[in-house]
């Protein structure tokens, strides 16, 4: 079997995940919250360790080598609901292998 990017064990290769909250459904909304993990284990982020998110966007991780790999259903909210409050709506998960 040979080494590959879908074989991390082989490769050495290890994922990091990014979770960023945008302002809307747009890659270029600004950053309104975030999640880190490390799967190489250098790093141990926790919630509330920065002030100042990671990217001011989405589109702004695309640009620093994060492949984005999910983003959340677009669900219009039940009549009657429009301005509940609720969890952040509009989340994206990105991933770099290293």
């Amino acid at each position: 079997m040979t080494a590959t990017a879908e074989n991390p064990q082989r490769t050495g290769l290890r994922q990091q995940v990014l979770v960023l909250y945008l302002a809307s459904s747009a890659l270029d909304a600004r950053v309104v919250g975030w999640s880190t993990y490390d799967g190489t284990g250098e790093t141990h982020p926790t919630t509330g360790d920065s002030d100042v998110p990671p990217y001011a966007t989405g589109l702004d991780a695309l640009k620093d080598g994060w492949r984005l790999f999910q983003a959340a259903q677009l669900n219009p909210p039940y009549p009657g609901h429009e301005y509940d409050v609720s969890f952040l709506k509009h989340e994206f998960f990105f991933e770099k292998l290293v």
